[in-house]
């Protein structure tokens, strides 16, 4: 049985461990951020100050700090362990993605276009508190053509890799803020970007019905995963050459079809073989966004009906289907 955590009164929009797993941060459509104990589904706490929808969550390489990003035009720094508000970045509209490089000191975070403002990625380094008083980052980085709907760092926090509306990945430099690379794989807003656990590779979720594997220096497409419904998430197992896929129609939509028509599982595809092996039915609604636990025994989805669900799963259980 699914663990089930109800903390939330609106859809979810982010899932995501932290670097050791005992931990699962939630945030929705509503100003709460939530924290977890991800062995019980035990609520430790709630980072009040949020007064609008919570998009983006993201904790630092050792847990003490938690970011994230909401529709109140603000992006937030958090104590972890005490819920204190540490820092608060304003912004002129709405932020989408927020993220720590991999050394904890240097975020970034990008804002919507929207109200006749530019969608821009801002970079800010912790250690240097003027930046944060004076609510100006040390570099910004505009987007002129669409929007970023989401980004992750890169290997060694050398560059940032976003998705775009448009269905464009760019990998910018987060020394100078340059694109390095452009490709355009997906015909459709990308949704969302998860890395490998060793950041070689990563996955793309697309409203075009797919997930495309990359490599993350290069931005080569390798491979593709095919579903009838836009993807919202998707991520990578860290130990198992598996793929978990979460979406299903518009929201919009979803009152009109059955649960099974609207195809709310998680959807498991073998990485090299790009065939789907397994589903796992529980949301009353499509799924927004899903996550591997670092140990790979277990993973969690968010979805539209504001649960998040924690699954144990025997991977192996689901090995029968490439047999022979």
């Amino acid at each position: 049985m699914p663990i089930l955590l109800q903390g939330h009164e609106r859809s979810i929009t982010q899932i995501k461990y932290n670097r050791e797993g005992d931990l699962l941060f939630t945030v929705a459509k509503d100003p709460i951020v939530n924290v977890w104990y991800s062995v019980n589904g035990e609520r430790l706490g709630t980072y009040m100050g949020h007064t609008g929808a919570v998009w983006c969550v993201d904790a630092d390489w050792d847990t003490k700090h938690v970011l994230t990003g909401s529709a109140d035009n603000s992006c937030r720094l958090w104590d972890c362990e005490t819920g204190k508000q540490l820092a608060l970045l304003k912004t002129n509209s709405a932020v989408r993605t927020c993220g720590f490089d991999f050394g904890g000191n240097i975020i970034m975070f990008s804002t919507d276009k929207q109200m006749g403002y530019q969608c821009f990625v801002s970079f800010f380094d912790l250690r240097d508190p003027s930046q944060i008083d004076s609510n100006e980052p040390y570099m910004r980085i505009p987007c002129n053509d669409s929007k970023i709907t989401s980004a992750v760092w890169g290997p060694l926090g050398e560059c940032i890799i976003a998705g775009h509306e448009g269905g464009e990945l760019n990998q910018y430099s987060a020394k100078s803020g340059e694109v390095l690379v452009n490709v355009k794989e997906h015909s459709r807003q990308i949704n969302d970007i998860q890395l490998s656990r060793d950041m070689t590779m990563f996955v793309t979720a697309s409203k075009d019905n797919t997930a495309k594997l990359f490599d993350s220096t290069t931005l080569e497409h390798q491979k593709t995963f095919r579903t009838e419904r836009p993807v919202n998430s998707a991520a990578l197992s860290p130990n198992y050459d598996h793929v978990v896929l979460g979406g299903g129609q518009e929201a919009m939509d979803v009152t009109t079809t059955s649960t099974r028509i609207g195809k709310f599982e998680a959807r498991f595809f073998h990485l090299a073989f790009e065939e789907e092996f397994g589903r796992v039915k529980g949301h009353f609604g499509p799924i927004n966004s899903v996550a591997f636990h670092p140990d790979g025994k277990s993973y969690s989805s968010g979805g539209e009906d504001g649960y998040v669900r924690i699954h144990y799963f025997d991977p192996q259980y689901f090995e029968f289907e490439f047999e022979a």
